[in-house]
C-alpha cells in the first residue's frame, strides 16, 4: 500500500493547518511552549488546567503575541484527574469547538521524598497527575478518532522513564509507567488510524525546576552529564511536538522521542 503522504512536499508535512489540538496542563511552562509551538504550525489549540484564573492568564498572553492567532486559541478548564470531569469536558469541546485531532497529555507533578518516608497521599497525587489523566482523557478523545479513522496522541514523559535518581523514585515510577501506556496506545489504537507516541525531555527550565537551576551543585553536576552542556529551554521540545503532531509521523507509533542533550546517551 503506498504511503498517503508520499505526494505531499516535505515542508506540508509538517503543517497543521486545519487541526486542533488540546494540550493539557497548558498554562505555563512546557504545555504552553507546545501551545505556541503549534499554534506557530498553523493548529488551533485548546489551553487546559485546573486554575481558571492561571488558563486565562495564559490565554491572554498568547492571545496578544500575534494576530495569526486569532480565531484559533481556545481554552477548557477542567481537572484532568477526574475521569467524570474529563469526559464531560472532552464531549463539550468536541460539540462546541470541533473535532480535537491532536491531544498531548502534559499535566504532571512531582514531590521529592525518599521511598522510606514518602507521603501515602503524594504517591496517589503524581500517580492520578501523571498517569491516571493520561488515561482518562486519552480514553474519550480516542473514542471520537476512531470514528474519524485518524488522531495523535502525544504523552509527556520523561528522561525518567529510563533513568532515576535519589528521591523521586514515585515521579520515575509514574513517567515509567507513562511509557508503557504509551506503548499500550499504540498497540490497541494503531488500527485505527491513531499515533500515540512520547516526548521525554530531559532536564528543562520551568517554574517545577526552579530551585534545581538555582542550586549551582546540582545545576553544576548537570551540565557536566549532559552532552549539549546546558539545561534545555522549553522551545527546544517544540520541533519533536510538531512532528509527532503531524503527518510527517504518520508511521511513528508506540515510540519516545528523547530531547535531553543527549542524557539517556551517556554514564
Amino acid at each position: 500500500m503506498n504511503s498517503p503522504n508520499q505526494h505531499l512536499p516535505s515542508v506540508e508535512l509538517f503543517n497543521l493547518t486545519g487541526r486542533t489540538a488540546l494540550i493539557t496542563g497548558s498554562s505555563s511552562g512546557i504545555g504552553f511552549a507546545l501551545a505556541r509551538g503549534l499554534l506557530g504550525a498553523g493548529a488551533k489549540v485548546i489551553l487546559n488546567g485546573r486554575s481558571a484564573e492561571r488558563l486565562d492568564a495564559a490565554f491572554e498572553r498568547l492571545s496578544g503575541e500575534s494576530t495569526l492567532y486569532k480565531g484559533r486559541i481556545f481554552k477548557s478548564s477542567f481537572d484532568v484527574t477526574s475521569a467524570q470531569a474529563s469526559e464531560q469536558a472532552v464531549e463539550k469541546i468536541e460539540s462546541d469547538i470541533g473535532p480535537v485531532d491532536i491531544l498531548i497529555n502534559n499535566a504532571g507533578m512531582t514531590f521529592r521524598s525518599e521511598l522510606q518516608d514518602f507521603p501515602v497521599e503524594q504517591w496517589h497525587n503524581i500517580m492520578r497527575t501523571n498517569v491516571d489523566s493520561a488515561f482518562f482523557v486519552s480514553r474519550i478523545v480516542v473514542k471520537h478518532m476512531i470514528t474519524r479513522g485518524q488522531g495523535k496522541i502525544i504523552n509527556t514523559c520523561s528522561v525518567m522513564s529510563e533513568l532515576g535518581r535519589p528521591g523521586t523514585g514515585p515521579y520515575t515510577a509514574s513517567k515509567g509507567a507513562l511509557k508503557m501506556l504509551t506503548k499500550a496506545m499504540a498497540i490497541d489504537w494503531g488500527k485505527y488510524g491513531i499515533q500515540a507516541n512520547g516526548i521525554g525531555p530531559g532536564y528543562f527550565k520551568t517554574e517545577l525546576t526552579e530551585a534545581l537551576v538555582k542550586d549551582e551543585k546540582f545545576s553544576s553536576w548537570l551540565i557536566s552529564r549532559t552532552p549539549a552542556k546546558r539545561w534545555g529551554n522549553v522551545e527546544d521540545l517544540v520541533g519533536a511536538a510538531v512532528f509527532l503532531s503531524s503527518a510527517a509521523s504518520q508511521f511513528v507509533n508506540g515510540h519516545i522521542l528523547y530531547v535531553d542533550g543527549g542524557v539517556t546517551a551517556t554514564l
